[in-house]
């Protein structure tokens, strides 16, 4: 990366404006609803959006403006910096930057001033978050800061939208030697006055890096899928098990930082331990689901999940709810009594679907994202217990209550106690049922737990309720139509495939264009921004599931009919895969095509296994061609980070399964197309005679980067002697193929092979010298073939052959690559048939034009 001059209070600044966002929660939520009570100013133009998170800055003396071209322009137009600030609705710091620095007057008036103000829901524009957040990322690592990302994302920008500089949440004022936010951009305005030129050139520097990080890494030496890779990702994940209290990715060095359920790679274990058991994973994986069941981060009064526990027991949570942890817990734990029929986890499992059909689902149909983690300003403040409270709900039923959920007088949370199983209980599975059994149960199944925490929830839903993020998201309801429809049958539950059904419904009704294309997110009455990757992926895997559950051919073709739309509208038919954002999206700094699996799968993980899904019920073979190409394209990505990249490897043991009979040639995608024998008029008059040249198949399939065909130097077999053999190599205008031999040794060759029905045999195999070709951001030199490519050889045929047709086959194996990347190795397949001369029969020499061997042919 090019060395950047950043002025060194900027370096100072940028560091502690993370290390503010480290104080404890208490610090700030006693003054942090000082500006709450305030008259509110006249609303900002925020007021017509319908995102909860930005309505909430509606009223800020800051002159917001929504992301869009009209922001840009003022900026262009008035020559000023952005000021980019990015949250979320249940996102803490985004509260407490809003009430402490975006309703104060003086700061506002700063940056009314000199910048031009956008504010972002990361949820509604995750193709603008996570550009500016890996551009922190790059910012940080150029004034080497110890520093990570976060939110609220505070971002510096050009007029044309490159990242200058960047933190998360900057203070209002100065404290222990931190930079206040007024003194920032006091000294970036006079930056941007005085240093213009370093500044701009700084930001060309931070955006072509982020540009370069974004794009998928270049591999120039192929992985092979296989069950090695997919083993090698059960080995990472299963490795990283914290063995005492359970959860995944657990660091010893760090044994006490947060921890996350991580439901994405609990569902690859189970589905892995279904495949192959291993009773040593499966116990640590029953220690999770178990501990997080009786954790904290459950919650025991309403069901359901926080985001995350602060510590490695899973005591204390943050508090927000989101939807899509709630859709992937379901699945984790409906799949896990479904194998056990341990009473744990299906009561994990109907509670969680019982909070988010009380709490998460509209009127209407569909599921709202979020809940937040504060009221009044005071993080966990609904959820949180006083002993004496309890007593006075109680009663009698107080004192076993308060041992049974370890109930403090002076309780770990500096807000009250946070209700969790004793763990003198966890060992007695009958212990378990008995203070686990839901609120919601009836008859023998009701004890005095069960009374105590309806009493408590009866009360908790009189206080003041936290933020409840009402816009849908199309992926996330995608998400939680699956775990409905999935869960339906293990939990003996049929009115969940109804609430699936009924939210499918509402999602494909009102989250459509005038096209029939999806919308992303839905709010007061309006569907808006186009889809991205993650919406069509999600929702279609919810479709699948639903016809799976009713056997209801009606949403078999809707997921049909937008997985074809996904594949118009964001495949990568150059280097394969799933683009983030479609083919008519809004230009940004860059376009994503990212495979990682973080808390919710990736877009492109999650197509390749409906794909290989749709393949099996649908019988259409593209469908597994495109798994299989997608899988094959981020085998790299898996083999360098196996950790992160659980779904996908489900996906790549998918995709094996359903190809048994290529396991052998996992990353060959073969065009196989049938041939025979024929003449074409060549610019000389004599007659062309092609063995084997590839057919167009149509609008069926997209266009092919090479093309080949294949001659002979007679008109027939000659039985009993040798003919020549030349196939000729199209390639497409910016792409190549390796050179043979290849340069470096490890990449893909192209290679010609040959197979005869009558013993006929191609020797003598003359390849051409490559060119140079240096790949961007390399330092060495590859040896490749571009435009038109000849190989040759020698076709002997035995004399047996005489008076007969031979069926023949010629494979062309290669790669081809461009300067953005290289798409898995492929081949082209071409048969035909020929016939032999008869025993004395002459042959005629044709296509002396074509056998001139070039002076640069080598074998």
């Amino acid at each position: 990366m090019q060395q950047m001059r950043i002025p060194h209070w900027l370096k100072i600044v940028v560091i502690s404006s993370v290390v503010v966002g480290m104080f404890l929660r208490a610090s700030v939520a006693v003054d942090g609803v000082n500006a709450a009570g305030k008259e509110k100013s006249k609303p900002n133009r925020l007021a017509k959006e319908t995102s909860p998170y930005l309505l909430l800055h509606a009223h800020n003396p800051v002159d917001w403006y929504p992301w869009g071209p009209e922001a840009f322009e003022k900026a262009k137009k008035e020559g000023k910096m952005i000021f980019l600030s990015v949250g979320y609705s249940s996102c803490y710091w985004c509260h407490v930057m809003e009430r402490k620095v975006f309703m104060n007057e003086a700061i506002a008036k700063t940056l009314n001033q000199d910048f031009v103000c956008i504010k972002v829901d990361r949820e509604e524009r995750p193709d603008v978050d996570d550009i500016y957040m890996t551009a922190l990322q790059v910012y940080y690592q150029a004034i080497k800061a110890p520093a990570s990302g976060g939110w609220p994302l505070s971002m510096f920008l050009t007029p044309d939208g490159k990242p200058i500089a960047g933190g998360t949440y900057f203070p209002p004022e100065a404290t222990e030697g931190n930079e206040g936010f007024p003194a920032i951009l006091a000294k970036l305005t006079d930056l941007w006055k005085n240093n213009h030129e370093q500044m701009v050139g700084n930001a060309d520097i931070v955006a072509n890096e982020t540009r370069r990080l974004m794009r998928p890494k270049l591999s120039l030496k192929p992985v092979e899928v296989n069950a090695k890779l997919v083993e090698s990702v059960f080995a990472a994940v299963a490795g990283s098990f914290d063995p005492e209290f359970g959860g995944i990715d657990f660091n010893p060095n760090r044994p006490d930082g947060p921890k996350f359920p991580t439901p994405t790679k609990l569902s690859f274990l189970q589905q892995m331990l279904y495949r192959s058991p291993n009773e040593d994973v499966s116990k640590l994986l029953d220690v999770t689901l178990l501990q997080l069941a009786c954790g904290g981060i459950r919650d025991h009064v309403g069901g359901g999940f926080h985001r995350y526990s602060v510590d490695r027991r899973w005591d204390v949570p943050h508090f927000e709810k989101m939807l899509y942890d709630q859709a992937q817990l379901a699945d984790v734990y409906a799949e896990a009594y479904r194998t056990s029929h341990q009473p744990l986890h299906k009561q994990v499992a109907e509670e969680l679907f019982e909070f988010v059909a009380r709490d998460l689902t509209a009127p209407e149909g569909g599921f709202y994202s979020a809940i937040d983690a504060e009221t009044n300003g005071i993080e966990g403040e609904f959820y949180v217990w006083d002993a004496t409270e309890i007593d006075h709900i109680l009663g009698r039923s107080a004192a076993a209550f308060k041992e049974a959920y370890r109930v403090k007088e002076l309780s770990d949370f500096e807000h009250g106690n946070v209700l969790r199983l004793s763990q003198k209980r966890l060992p007695k599975a009958e212990a378990i049922k008995a203070v686990a059994t839901p609120a919601s149960a009836t008859g023998s199944e009701k004890d005095e737990f069960t009374s105590s925490r309806q009493k408590l929830l009866e009360v908790r839903n009189k206080r003041k309720k936290p933020l409840r993020d009402e816009k849908l998201l199309t992926c996330w309801n995608g998400l939680m139509i699956g775990a409905y429809a999935r869960a339906a049958a293990p939990l003996n539950h049929p009115e969940y495939v109804e609430i699936a059904a009924r939210a499918a419904e509402f999602i494909l009704t009102k989250a459509r264009d005038s096209q029939g294309r999806l919308l992303h997110t839905y709010a007061s009455g309006q569907a808006k921004l186009n889809a991205y990757l993650d919406d069509y992926a999600f929702l279609i895997d919810g479709l699948i599931s639903l016809y799976d559950a009713t056997e209801d051919v009606k949403w078999l073709k809707v997921a049909k009919q937008l997985q074809d739309d996904q594949l118009r509208l964001f495949l990568d038919e150059s280097n394969g895969g799933f683009f983030f954002t479609s083919h008519h999206h809004e230009e940004l700094l860059t376009r994503t095509k990212n495979c990682f699996d973080g808390v919710v799968p990736a877009g492109n993980s999650v197509s390749a296994r409906n794909l290989i899904r749709l393949a099996a019920l649908t019988k259409i073979s593209s469908y597994a061609d495109e798994a299989r190409a997608t899988v094959e394209l981020f085998a790299s990505n898996i083999e360098q980070a196996p950790r992160g990249y659980a779904n996908l490897a489900l996906a790549a043991a998918e995709v094996l399964e359903a190809s048994a009979e290529e396991k052998t040639s996992a990353t060959e995608d073969e065009s196989t197309v049938v041939l025979a024998a024929g003449a074409e008029t060549a610019g000389s008059n004599e007659p062309l005679i092609i063995l084997a040249e590839q057919k167009d198949e149509g609008n069926q399939k997209k266009e092919e980067l090479v093309k080949g065909r294949a001659c002979l130097s007679t008109d027939k077999l000659p039985a009993g002697a040798t003919c020549q053999f030349i196939v000729l190599l199209n390639i497409k205008e910016g792409w190549h193929i390796n050179a043979n031999p290849p340069q470096p040794d490890y990449l893909k060759p192209t290679k010609v092979s040959f197979k005869s029905k009558l013993g006929a045999t191609l020797s003598d195999i003359k390849y051409p010298a490559g060119h140079g070709f240096k790949f961007a951001g390399e330092d060495m030199d590859a040896m490749v073939y571009e435009g038109e490519v000849a190989i040759r050889g020698t076709l002997t045929v035995p004399e047996k052959a005489a008076g007969q047709v031979d069926e023949m086959e010629i494979v062309i194996n290669y790669q081809a690559c461009n300067e953005s990347g290289c798409q898995p190795p492929k081949s082209i397949r071409l048969t035909g048939k020929l016939a032999a001369a008869k025993k004395g029969e002459a042959v005629k020499s044709i296509n002396a034009r074509l056998f001139a061997p070039p002076a640069n042919a080598q074998k």
